[in-house]
């Protein structure tokens, strides 16, 4: 291969990351579930996706958090009203599923609606709201707390809207706790360390911050077959599976245009779409694949895509109008 065609291929690679990612992930499973050579791995691969997807998340948290300055990391009102939100729709819709009579097949409508209101904002949501003009430490910061909010309301609520037997609550919350935390604030209470105590070691590993956008690409390559196999095993109807999907939209394009709302209140409306809207979705499926209903990580899954056509959209409009102000300049 020359050096043209190989630098050609990582071009390709980086600007079509998100499908590369989904199409490595969904060909994975069909190598390993279809093809007999490979049936005596799929054991293998399966419980190294249970373990792996956990440790990519944890590092790409680390390598960003690593990249922050803390100085800069100053809460503002907005972010406020934007956690309140997220606290509240998460529990609504909980207590939704909790308490209101519904049909079997729609529960998991609504969990997958759930995680993807209660879910925290991904790490990646700084750069994209950087290249729309809006302020990274100031998402930077609505990351931190969303993330902290997550790290508590999951293990509180998961347990609640999907009970699992012979276990209780406090069992099924402390399970949960242990994984989710660690995952979630480990990576910044670790940064802060290495920024005060080994500062050479954080200067080190904040250089490989943009290696972050290709952890979530794994975790993203692993998630989308783990959804994949939720959906071919599931026994629920296909407009079941539809509607899972549509509630993944519906979260998506309501979360960009109240943050939008709230944000613009306070001059910020590129942070406040950002900050609610972008979630950490490979978090999400994962959460929902391996606490809840395996079919209700559809939702965060279809999030995915939701999300990158808005942001591809924004990125789009931006650029359009910078093209025409140019050319408005030169005349």
């Amino acid at each position: 291969m020359s050096l043209t065609t190989a630098m050609t291929l990582i071009r390709f690679i980086k600007e079509w990351t998100l499908p590369v990612a989904m199409s490595v992930g969904i060909g994975g499973y069909f190598i390993l579930a279809k093809i007999p050579l490979f049936a005596p791995v799929k054991p293998f691969f399966n419980g190294m996706a249970a373990y792996f997807t956990p440790f990519l998340i944890f590092a790409q948290l680390l390598l960003t958090f690593c990249k922050v300055e803390f100085q800069d990391l100053k809460p503002k009102l907005w972010h406020i009203w934007l956690l309140l939100f997220q606290l509240a729709a998460g529990l609504l819709t909980a207590l939704l599923l909790v308490k209101c009579p519904m049909d079997a097949t729609y529960h998991e409508v609504f969990e997958g609606a759930m995680v993807c209101l209660i879910c925290p904002t991904a790490t990646a949501a700084a750069v994209i709201t950087g290249k729309l003009g809006g302020s990274a430490a100031s998402l930077s910061t609505y990351t931190l707390l969303s993330n902290l909010l997550a790290a508590v309301a999951v293990p509180l609520v998961f347990p609640w809207v999907d009970p699992r037997e012979g276990t209780t609550f406090f069992m099924t919350f402390l399970k949960i706790l242990s994984k989710v935390f660690p995952m979630l604030l480990c990576p910044f209470f670790l940064a802060v360390l290495l920024r005060y105590c080994l500062p050479k070691v954080n200067s080190f590993l904040a250089e490989f911050h943009g290696s972050a956008f290709y952890l979530w690409a794994m975790a993203l390559a692993i998630v989308s077959g783990q959804t994949l196999r939720s959906l071919l095993n599931s026994d629920a109807p296909v407009r079941v599976e539809i509607l899972v999907a549509v509630a993944g939209l519906v979260t998506c394009c309501l979360q960009f245009f109240l943050g939008k709302q709230i944000g613009g209140h306070y001059g910020e409306r590129v942070n406040g779409g950002q900050a609610l809207g972008q979630k950490n979705t490979v978090l999400a499926t994962w959460m929902a694949y391996t606490y809840l209903n395996p079919l209700s990580s559809v939702g965060p899954g279809s999030y995915v895509l939701w999300q990158n056509i808005i942001n591809s959209y924004q990125l789009w409009k931006k650029r359009k109008k910078e093209e025409l102000s140019l050319k408005k300049g030169k005349e």
